[in-house]
């Protein structure tokens, strides 16, 4: 069996650190493709590095730009890899822009389409991830979907056929990290925190980033934390942290992105955790720090049970509310039994057998 991976952010590294292990271990061809769409180093090579992933076969080195511009762009360079490599499986993770140019070259060329993390909603199509998202389980042939309440959703839509439920990767991952982490990190001595005091930030959506307006409000809610708030700083929020000054006299404090492991650790001893992410607000959990969310939804609603994550958008009040409540006790295990790459693999094995069957 081959199996073509496109990957391109980091959420995708991360997964396809565990997935590609898997692959290999059960004599799997897999041949991995980094779009590019994440270019800047500490935000791509360093993960491939620190997870050991295979070097990518192909870069297709599509960068930044609009988003019709990244997507169109993408297809041009992946369509003729597809036609050369002939894989059985055109696999695809999550929501990204690459997610939706694998996935629409694969179905032009009617090569089977699996897509991992499958089956999540935000209900807010002014985001470009739920439409990417929505296009790639309406095109995909394997639906491989986190949860029961994902395989719900996709079925409200009429998509029924090829849905397998099989846990989650990032889930999986950061759950080995956990065990890892000392109790003071020497990262925490190198930015002048200690565990539990401070809180982590990151906001990357152009949603927050785009918006100067909804950024300076965010921005205003961390500086009323009542705490340190160590701020990783996404490629493209640079030019919004310079044009509002954050760092600048106040409790925020600025750095590159770290590694996978460093960032696992940064938000492991972290008091709250504040993002627009939806990789690390899993992660939060998993680690069993409260996450404030900066947005008005989330793809995972399961996090919200128990307090383990509050919605606040931009709102200042709304942030610095909840960066001050108290750390939930109860938590449930929505996210599968730590199996997640296995599951995957037999998945692919089992439909991959029943399409040559069937032919």
């Amino acid at each position: 069996m081959r199996v073509l991976s496109v990957v391109g952010a980091r959420p995708q590294f991360v997964k396809a650190a565990l997935l590609s292990a898997e692959l290999a271990r059960r004599g799997v061809d897999e041949v991995l493709v980094h779009t590019g769409q994440h270019y800047d180093r500490e935000m791509s090579d360093v993960f491939f590095e620190q997870l050991e992933i295979p070097a990518p076969k192909y870069h297709l080195g599509v960068g930044g730009g609009g988003h019709g511009a990244q997507t169109g762009e993408m297809m041009k360079r992946l369509e003729p890899i597809v036609q050369d490599e002939k894989p059985d499986w055109l696999l695809v993770y999550g929501d990204t822009n690459s997610t939706l140019a694998g996935a629409l070259v694969a179905a032009k060329l009617h090569v089977p389409v699996a897509h991992v993390e499958a089956g999540l909603r935000s209900f807010n199509r002014s985001m470009p991830e739920e439409i990417n998202r929505i296009v790639a389980d309406h095109v995909g042939d394997l639906l491989l979907v986190p949860n029961v309440q994902a395989q719900q959703q996709l079925a409200q839509e009429g998509v029924t056929r090829g849905v397998c439920v099989v846990g989650d990767l990032m889930v999986d991952l950061a759950m080995r990290a956990a065990a890892g982490i000392p109790e003071r990190p020497a990262l925490l001595d190198r930015l002048g925190v200690r565990p539990r005091q401070y809180a982590v930030a990151t906001i990357h959506r152009a949603s927050n980033t785009d918006d100067l307006h909804a950024f300076a409000r965010i921005i205003e809610g961390l500086r009323s934390a009542g705490m340190p708030v160590v701020f990783p700083v996404h490629p493209r929020t640079r030019e919004a942290a310079r044009a509002v000054h954050a760092g600048e006299g106040d409790n925020l404090i600025l750095i590159d992105p770290l590694p996978y492991g460093d960032m696992m650790s940064l938000v492991g001893r972290a008091y709250t955790l504040f993002t627009d992410s939806g990789g690390l607000q899993k992660e939060a959990f998993v680690l069993k720090v409260p996450c404030v969310t900066l947005r008005e939804e989330t793809e995972w609603v399961e996090t919200l049970e128990d307090g383990w994550n509050v919605l606040a958008g931009s709102d200042p009040r709304k942030i610095a509310a909840a960066a001050k409540r108290l750390t939930p006790v109860r938590q449930g295990q929505p996210y599968g039994d730590g199996h997640a790459a296995r599951n995957i693999v037999d998945a692919l094995e089992t439909a991959g057998a029943k399409r040559r069957s069937a032919a």
